[in-house]
């Protein structure tokens, strides 16, 4: 009977690869994304990659990830109450276009050293609805 359910906590790891952004979690976590088409994906849709780990409403506390609630535009490792990594703290700057688009596609490329184990979205369009869908989060 523990045998059937032995395979959870790899479903768990699996959705939390899944995310977005700067959050922190163990650098041994990541695994592969499977292919999505994203001829129609909205933002609020390919959020839910990210949702395990970091909210969006205002005032939500910090999950696993910080809170992305006005992220665009904010100074990096900049969010009340969380605990990021070294190397997010020294990343400096702010999240513009450009920066969340680097570290959406690839988090570990963006910011070496991070802890954050999402693999990254591929699909430049895919990650644009993702950035534009953020930016209205304020």
């Amino acid at each position: 009977m523990i045998r059937r359910f032995a395979f959870l906590p790899l479903l768990m790891l699996a959705a939390c690869s899944q995310k977005a952004d700067d959050s922190e979690s163990s650098p041994d976590a990541a695994t592969a994304t499977t292919p999505v088409s994203t001829a129609a994906i909205s933002g609020a849709d390919s959020f839910k990659k990210c949702a395990i780990c970091h909210k969006v409403e205002k005032d939500a506390p910090n999950g696993v990830g910080p809170n992305l609630h006005g992220v665009a535009g904010k100074a990096v490792a900049s969010v009340a109450g969380f605990n990021y990594s070294a190397a997010m703290k020294a990343k400096g700057g702010v999240w513009d276009d450009a920066a969340l688009d680097a570290m959406i596609e690839n988090p570990r490329k963006a910011v070496m050293g991070t802890k954050m184990a999402f693999v990254g979205i591929s699909d430049a369009a895919e990650r644009k609805a993702l950035i534009d869908y953020l930016k209205a989060q304020k």
